[in-house]
């Protein structure tokens, strides 16, 4: 959790907009945590998927994969434990990460 709460706090602080953490423990057995974010452009979608991999590395998390380009609109970063989604407005929209976990517990969101 404290992994988590660190990529919300960062994503916070680099003006990432509507921040969810959702605990998916129960639904799922590859990851205990979602952090999922919009940003207005390629740009901070660059600079917050830079910001985040530092901050959780600082914080002793390993980055094990990342999927995805600024330039796509959608950035994956996978932590083992907390899985990062990090979107455009549109995709985020389109992909409704939200609506398909569904069963997942929301912990956070920051309009």
């Amino acid at each position: 959790m404290r992994q988590a709460r660190r990529a919300v706090d960062t994503a916070s602080d680099n003006q990432a907009s509507d921040i969810v953490l959702l605990d998916i423990r129960e639904a799922s057995s590859f990851a205990d945590y979602f952090v999922i974010m919009s940003a207005d452009s390629t740009r901070q979608i660059d600079t917050l998927s830079e910001e985040l991999v530092h901050a959780l590395e600082r914080s002793g998390a390993r980055l094990h994969h990342r999927e995805g380009t600024p330039d796509t609109g959608w950035v994956l970063l996978d932590f083992s434990d907390v899985i990062v989604h990090l979107f455009g407005r549109e995709e985020r929209s389109f992909y409704s990460l939200e609506d398909v976990w569904s069963s997942a517990v929301e912990l956070v969101r920051i309009q």
